[in-house]
């Protein structure tokens, strides 16, 4: 009886060892799956970042290809913009020229001598200032600005004095204004002010300057030192221009002279001149406004070319629309 009662006591140790071993390698076992499992993860972990950050560092390397061939092409287009608007302009040129030889010779076909003496009476009736434009639409290309009409007895120079005209493109500014001057061999007034209105000459405020030799040599000579403050947006002298001098008998050209356009909106500034140069009985404006554009800030390196398009834009758009022409010059160097 007692032997059989150790017997079962004697059991009972030994059961409850080997089900302790169990559980204890069962939750090694699950241990060692949770650290396999957690390396396991850090190292995708880690060469997922690693695979990302090669991604991004060859997109940003792309970004920097597509934006250096963009800056290209805005150059290149600009470049043939400027070539289209020439070419358009010659062509316009040779179309006015074209259809005035047809209307002449049609003409001539056509009368008979008592029109002719009709003819002659009418052409008797010209002042002499349009008998001395007449002259001039048979000069040589070389004597235009770029094929702008010389029909005014009166001219206004409207000139940007800001730094990056007074400091690249000076030298050509005086070349071009002396060439302006010369299709002009003789008219009844002239003025220079700058885009903010203010007078290169303060005794001839709001009064013509004389055409003379000597006071054309003296604008050219102050020129060379004329530097005021310059906002780079032309409507304040333009304004002041067409509000000082226009009168009904004067026939008036504006030449406006710049770079860039810094202005908030190009919209702003056609409405504005708009409103004040409005259009006469006849349908034309009450003054031309030629326009000239200077390359600086796309020849000139950290030049900037989103101002200097926009005063591209609103050149072209303001002469367009006040009877004149816009001339893109290709270089900054005095020819």
């Amino acid at each position: 009886m007692n032997r059989g009662r150790r017997r079962e006591r004697g059991q009972t140790p030994e059961i409850s060892i080997s089900f302790l071993d169990v559980i204890s390698c069962g939750f090694g076992a699950i241990v060692l799956l949770l650290l396999i499992a957690k390396t396991v993860e850090s190292t995708a972990f880690e060469q997922t970042d690693v695979s990302l950050n090669g991604s991004v560092a060859e997109l940003q390397q792309q970004l920097f290809e597509i934006r250096g061939e963009v800056s290209v092409l805005n150059r290149d287009l600009n470049s043939r913009e400027e070539q289209l608007s020439e070419i358009q302009l010659r062509i316009a040129r040779l179309q006015s020229e074209l259809a005035s030889v047809r209307r002449q010779r049609d003409a001539i076909a056509q009368v008979d001598t008592t029109e002719q003496d009709k003819l002659t009476l009418a052409l008797q009736t010209l002042t002499e200032e349009m008998k001395r434009l007449q002259a001039l639409q048979n000069r040589s290309d070389k004597e235009l600005i770029g094929g702008i009409p010389v029909d005014s007895e009166y001219i206004v120079f409207i000139v940007d004095t800001s730094g990056s005209m007074f400091n690249f493109a000076w030298p050509r500014l005086r070349q071009e204004m002396i060439h302006i001057l010369d299709i002009y061999p003789k008219v009844k007034g002239i003025q220079v002010m700058n885009d903010m209105g203010g007078y290169m000459f303060s005794s001839y405020r709001g009064k013509w300057i004389p055409d003379t030799p000597a006071r054309r040599r003296a604008i050219i000579e102050r020129l060379a030192h004329w530097t005021p403050f310059s906002n780079s947006s032309p409507v304040e002298g333009v304004q002041h221009a067409i509000r000082s001098f226009y009168a009904p008998n004067r026939k008036i050209s504006l030449y406006v002279l710049g770079d860039d356009f810094t202005g908030d909106s190009i919209d702003n500034v056609l409405d504005t001149v708009a409103k004040i140069n409005r259009e006469g009985r006849s349908g034309e404006r009450l003054v031309r406004i030629h326009t000239i554009g200077f390359p600086v800030h796309f020849l000139v390196r950290g030049g900037n070319l989103q101002t200097a398009s926009r005063f591209a834009a609103l050149m072209r758009e303001l002469s367009y629309r006040n009877g004149g022409t816009f001339v893109a010059l290709n270089g900054l160097k005095p020819e």
